[in-house]
């Protein structure tokens, strides 16, 4: 399944900064950046209960705020795109 992962992460002090830094790289490794705050993501149904542990493992729910969607498929007859594409396309084998 194709999800979008959103997130406002309130970094007034330090420690948000600090939480800030760890939510992204959570979603790194499920998913690629799209923008500063949003990650497009493909995954299982294991792998997003996971996502979603690690994820409410780092942020906190009094100050910060995190959004789940899931992408209406196939995608890209639902999401347009204006400006930079994506570095790629995370359905093609990537070769590194």
């Amino acid at each position: 399944m194709e999800i979008l992962v959103t997130y406002d992460v309130n970094t007034e002090e330090a420690a948000g900064r600090r939480r800030l830094r760890r939510v992204a790289k959570v979603c790194e490794r499920f998913g690629q950046r799209v923008q500063y705050s949003v990650f497009e993501c493909v995954v299982d149904a294991t792998q997003l209960v996971l996502l979603i542990h690690q994820l409410e493992q780092e942020i906190d729910t009094a100050a910060d705020s995190l959004r789940i969607y899931r992408l209406q498929e196939p995608r890209e007859r639902h999401v347009q795109v204006l400006g930079q594409p994506l570095v790629h396309d995370q359905h093609e084998p990537l070769i590194v």
